[in-house]
This record gives C-alpha cells, structure tokens and sequence, in this order.
C-alpha cells in the first residue's frame, strides 16, 4: 500500500523508516518545503501540527483519503472535523498516542478507577514527563488516561502534573494516595519505536474502513 507522510519531525522519519515491515511504501512526503499532496495513496499518517491540521483535513476529505492522525493539541476542532469526517464517510483513526503498550495501560488505567472509586479516602493523581521540546502540557495522553479515569467511573478529582526536561521519551504515572499507603502504575516509553509501529498498525487496519476511531478499536479489531 501507498503510505502519504504528512509531517516529516523524528516521528514522521521513523515512521519511514519502519514502513516497508508493515507493508508499506511511501509514495509522498508533506512538509515545510516538500509538498507530497499529489502522490498517490491509500492512507495517511498525519503527525504534523495543531494549527496545520485543520487545511490537511480538507485535503483529505478531498481525496477521501483515510488518515491517522497522531497530532496533539487539536481538541477544539475535533467535534468539527468528525462532523465532516461523517458527512464524507472517510476512515479516520485519531488517538493522544499510538503506542500498543500505552493502549493497554489506557485499559489498566481504567480498571484501577473503577476498583478505586469506592475508597474514598483515596486521592488520585496522574503525573506524566516528556523531553524539554514537547509542545503540549499536560500531554495528550495524561488527557486520555484522565478521560479514560473518569468515564469508567472515577468521581472525585484527580490532579494532573507535568515535567519537560532533557530527553525524556514519555513517562506517565497514575498513583491513588491514602492514609497509610501509595499505589503507582507507571508507563515509561524507551524510544518512539512504539509510537511509530502502533501508527503504522492503524493506518493498515484504517483501509477500507469508515467512520472515526481509536487505538482501542484498532486493538478490538
């Protein structure tokens, strides 16, 4: 399958990179300066910025061209770009991260929250650090882990913190505090491998589909 790069960072390089082990060939590439827009595809991976987003969605739906979009920070557009994603009937696979293993801790995450709410006498807390590049504070994932908290049940606050310093790749932390003891569920990314894989993955599994989805549906299969 033809792969359209939209976002050529240390994510979309190594996204590159680990293509052909998926399948993969990528036939463009969308940056400052190389514009891929008229390379045939069957899918995109969009990891590129908030405010561009916006102007790649319509060249997508244009195309009805499937897209996953790994980009953070676009959380005012989303209701907006699913309506049109809706109308047009194009696959859209959207997610704060792509790594399997931060999927599966997402699921962990929301387990603890529900065997926790009954305690009351336990605070919660979500503390995440990334590299002193990173954008976006707290990250997108510290958001999705929260949301993902609260909807399966989680009542009471739970405060959000945040570290940018060095090269940090990702690090998120829940922790439920109480009287006498502290309960930590920690995942820590080793490199990006995983983010790239994960979005590779669902860019695969976006083809052919429609609608808007998650990394979770692309674990359901």
């Amino acid at each position: 399958m033809k792969l359209l790069l939209v976002g050529y960072g240390r994510m979309g390089q190594l996204i590159e990179t680990l293509a052909p082990a998926y399948g993969f060939e990528v036939s463009g590439i969308v940056d400052v300066g190389r514009d891929g827009w008229s390379a045939p595809a069957d899918v995109a991976i969009d990891f590129s910025t908030a405010d561009a987003l916006e102007g790649h969605f319509a060249r997508y739906l244009e195309r009805r061209l499937p897209v996953v979009v790994g980009t953070t920070g676009w959380g005012g557009q989303a209701a907006a770009l699913q309506a049109q994603a809706a109308a047009a009937g194009l696959g859209v696979v959207a997610s704060a991260n792509f790594s399997l293993g931060v999927n599966l801790f997402q699921r962990i995450a929301e387990e603890a929250a529900r065997l926790m709410q009954p305690h009351a006498e336990y605070g919660a807390w979500l503390h995440e650090a990334h590299h002193a590049a990173k954008r976006d504070a707290p990250s997108g994932t510290a958001l999705l882990l929260r949301d993902a908290m609260v909807t399966a049940g989680y009542g009471r606050g739970i405060d959000v913190s945040s570290t940018r310093a060095g090269a940090i790749p990702g690090t998120h932390t829940i922790g439920f505090d109480g009287p006498s003891d502290t309960i930590e569920l920690t995942h820590t990314a080793r490199d990006r491998r995983g983010f790239a894989a994960g979005a590779l993955v669902a860019a695969r599994w976006v083809v052919g589909r429609h609608g808007w989805f998650t990394m979770q549906d692309v674990l359901r299969g």
